[in-house]
């Protein structure tokens, strides 16, 4: 049987592999922070098996996303420059092969989905080939090798080295915003744990009149983009911000719709996902690996869409889900 665990340790290895090369490239100024950075969390793949398994302690573990949060923080990692082709032998190599360059792109989700559809139901002397529940995982790591190797073909590339090198370029152009989503989707846990939203919940009961539905309503949904905002992931923000008012002032209260209202929420904190630094991957990375002048350039350019969204959705949840 193909464990989870088994991509995740490839995952780790290949950010090794990426650290060692870190260390050796003396264009970049922080190439140590950079390998330490990437090398560390390459290291933490590996070790959290023993984690989930209870056979390590954790504490080594939260030590270490520390070391990373400091690293990062501090502007410790850097950017070199990984030997790969020209600009203009990639404007000159995309002319030559067209649309097979998205052959490879192509690749993953096709084959992720024939592995959540298909090979989840194949069995091997009674045992399934993909461990169950991480069928979908499984799928993407096979499909990004399967994808790696259809490049290679497609761009009739021998040396396993090349994709590496170029991924470690767009890893070193990401930089830490990279995890950016796990380490905000711990906080958001962390807050749920904590009963924040528990709080929040009481603090708005207090507050808000009786009543008044449409009061609550903006409330719910500006508070989804707000906390997205803050917190930088919908998924995050949804727990507290359901806990504090959809569903003991929506649902229970004022008898809401739960799935519409629950929906319609979290389109709301999406809206906050548009205007945030804190997604990181969303809006910094695409303008980090744009080169864009402006950092902030996607979010500004999205600001208008995400106030008009969340004003529909406001309109649309007072109306329709009650």
């Amino acid at each position: 049987m193909i464990k989870s665990e088994y991509f995740f340790w490839l995952v780790g290895a290949v950010f090794l592999v990426m650290a060692a090369q870190m260390v050796m490239d003396r264009t970049n100024p922080k190439r140590f922070g950079s390998a330490g950075f990437w090398g560390l969390l390459g290291v933490s793949f590996f070790y959290s098996t023993g984690v989930v398994s209870k056979t390590l302690p954790a504490e080594p573990l939260g030590v270490a996303v520390l070391i990373l949060i400091v690293l990062g923080g501090f502007g410790l990692t850097g950017k070199g420059e990984p030997r790969t082709t020209s600009r203009e032998e990639r404007a000159a190599s995309a002319a030559r092969f067209g649309n097979k360059l998205f052959l490879p792109a192509l690749t993953i989700p096709v084959v992720a989905m024939i592995c959540a559809t298909l090979v989840k139901n194949w069995k091997i002397g009674g045992e399934p080939v993909l461990e169950p529940g991480y069928e979908t995982i499984l799928g993407l790591g096979i499909g990004a090798i399967t994808a790696l190797i259809v490049g290679m073909v497609v761009l009739r590339e021998r040396k396993i080295s090349v994709p590496l090198h170029s991924g470690r370029g767009m890893l070193e152009s990401m930089g830490w915003a990279l995890i950016l989503p796990q380490l905000l989707a711990v906080l958001g846990t962390i807050f749920q744990v904590a009963g924040v939203g528990e709080q929040v919940g009481k603090i708005t009961e207090a507050v808000l009149p009786d009543g008044q539905k449409l009061v609550a309503v903006v409330v719910y949904c500006c508070g989804m983009a707000l906390f997205t905002i803050i917190m930088g992931n919908a998924f995050a923000a949804f727990p507290v911000m359901t806990a504090a008012i959809g569903w003991p002032v929506l649902i229970e209260q004022m008898n809401g719709n739960a799935p519409a209202i629950l929906a319609i929420g979290m389109l709301c904190g999406f809206c906050g996902t548009l205007v945030t630094p804190m997604a990181a991957n969303f809006n910094l990375v695409p303008a980090a690996l744009l080169e864009l002048k402006d950092q902030y350039g996607p979010i500004k350019a999205q600001l208008p869409t995400a106030a008009a969204v969340l004003l529909c959705n406001i309109v649309i949840m007072a109306v329709f889900a009650f």
